[in-house]
């Protein structure tokens, strides 16, 4: 595998200074472009709170409901896609503002639905907003980020969905706490679950004037010919911005002697192998089941013992666990690597996981006392505490390493001729494998119980381990440049 050149390190050892104006202004651009991460993990979790009175509301069906929920997933997985190819016609920060657009008229226009087939509308859009927003972060990121830095700044999508999570728990909270009852009227007549919808065009906006503001990432300029443009963006994040505009024109010109070099088809059924593994990583990502972990925690917590009110207020300790441990991915990062953090995340899940499994083996049945029409599931004595801390286990080694790291490789693994085109397709891949997750525990849940399911996420997380063995090759240190033709390098041994 390639590594950096003397030219790369004396380009990037200035930007490795705490001090470095290119490192504060590189910094500044990539908090910036992380408010798209921050609506990914909002949208995520605003309708938790809006759920039940929505079901109520519009007289929905439990299927029907849980479609209203995950149908923006969907929508997601389309906005994924469409946002690789439109940043590759109108640049990145106009497609961030499309997707800024986007999730503001659906954040409003959710809150005031009146029928079941409008909401549904406004949710796929909200989805293709959050979908746009959830590619362009990661490659605008690795685009302006010096390659010193470039692992701490994209762990800055994470640490914002992370955050993103957390608000809207909180927002939903404090609506609901101030109203009564998500059903209730709370201001100007509009009820507690419709400003839950309300207050997400906050941020929206926010993001929306962010595109606007911040410059256009100087790897498009350069693919446009817009030579001057992207210098003078260079000038302000890399210490030797002419270099590094040559190497970008280098590499574009050594595209353009095939154009076919710029499409994502290949041998490996019809698409890349890289575009193969793009995918594959966010597959994985996802079918560990950390969205159940989210989207299921209230349910997971009074099994082991929580009242239903306690098991909210666990479930958002849970989520400020996730927004803590991502700092100890955006401190390491750049200093151990990718792979060595990916392969100890993919220990610590299995094991966590299959303590989960484990100790639901052991799970029973019984009445709710509230509803005795419904059933709790409940763990006999030390196997509540032991699923309590594997689950909490589980959150903290993905939140460290899966959850951020992924981001980071999507964000930069790609070659520059490719990079947003293939990391929408992965990103697509990814929203896919959120809803077949979230939608398939529910059922396993019943059929099965949870044993089950957290058995197959066992299984995937242990399969993640040689994954990233065998296909995820180190690009610490490297510029985008230096992406094309990278291998796995085990043992003195290379595979392709």
């Amino acid at each position: 595998m390639p590594g950096p050149t003397g030219a790369d390190e004396a380009a990037t050892a200035p930007a490795a200074d705490g001090a470095s104006p290119y490192r504060r202004r590189a910094t500044v651009l990539a908090v910036a472009a992380a408010v798209g991460g921050f609506l990914f993990g909002f949208d995520s979790s605003v309708i938790n709170g809006a759920n039940e009175a929505i079901k109520d509301e519009f007289g929905l069906s439990s299927a029907l409901s849980g479609f209203v929920v995950a149908v923006a997933l969907l929508g997601s997985a389309l906005g994924a896609w469409l946002a690789g190819r439109l940043a590759d016609r109108w640049g990145r920060t106009r497609t961030m503002f499309l997707g800024a657009v986007m999730f503001l008229v659906s954040s409003i226009m959710t809150g005031l639905a009146v029928t079941t087939a409008d909401l549904i509308l406004w949710r796929i859009l909200s989805g293709i907003g959050i979908g746009i927003a959830s590619v362009m972060a990661p490659a605008y990121i690795a685009e302006i980020s010096p390659s010193a830095l470039r692992g701490r700044l994209g762990s800055l999508q994470q640490l914002a969905i992370t955050l993103g999570i957390f608000t809207a728990l909180l927002s939903d909270q404090i609506l609901q706490s101030v109203a009564g009852d998500p059903s209730a009227e709370l201001f100007w007549g509009a009820a507690a679950w419709q400003w839950m919808f309300f207050v997400g065009a906050v941020p929206a906006a926010v993001y929306g004037w962010i595109a606007l503001t911040i410059p256009e990432s100087p790897r498009y300029l350069l693919s446009r010919g817009r030579h001057d443009e992207a210098l003078a963006v260079l000038a302000t994040v890399d210490a030797d911005p002419q270099g590094a505009a040559s190497a970008v024109e280098n590499s574009i010109a050594q595209d353009e002697h095939n154009a076919a070099h710029s499409s994502l088809r290949g041998p490996c059924l019809g698409l890349l192998p890289i575009v193969w593994i793009g995918i594959l990583l966010s597959i994985l990502q996802q079918f560990v089941g950390i969205n159940v972990i989210f989207y299921y925690s209230t349910t997971l917590w009074q099994a082991v013992g929580f009242e239903k009110d306690d098991a909210f207020t666990v479930s958002t300790i849970t989520s400020v666990t996730n927004v803590a441990v991502t700092f100890v991915a955006i401190a390491l990062v750049d200093r151990l690597g990718r792979r060595p953090m990916l392969l100890v995340g993919s220990v610590g899940m299995t094991v966590s996981l299959g303590l989960m499994a484990v100790a639901f083996t052991q799970s029973y049945e019984i009445a709710d006392p509230a509803d005795p029409g419904e059933v709790l599931t409940q763990l006999p004595g030390g196997w509540g505490t032991t699923a309590l801390i594997a689950a909490n286990a589980f959150v903290v080694f993905f939140g460290a390493t899966w959850g951020p790291l992924v981001w980071v490789l999507l964000g930069e693994m790609f070659p520059n001729r490719i990079r947003a085109a293939a990391l929408g397709v992965a990103a697509a891949a990814q929203w896919i494998a959120n809803f077949a997750v979230s939608q398939s525990f529910p059922w396993l849940l019943d059929a099965f119980g949870a044993a089950i399911p957290y058995l197959i996420y066992t299984a995937f997380a242990f399969l993640s381990f040689w994954f990233v063995l065998f296909k995820i090759p180190e690009t610490k240190g490297l510029s985008l440049e230096q992406m094309e033709g990278i291998h796995v390098e085990r043992r003195h041994r290379t595979s392709a």
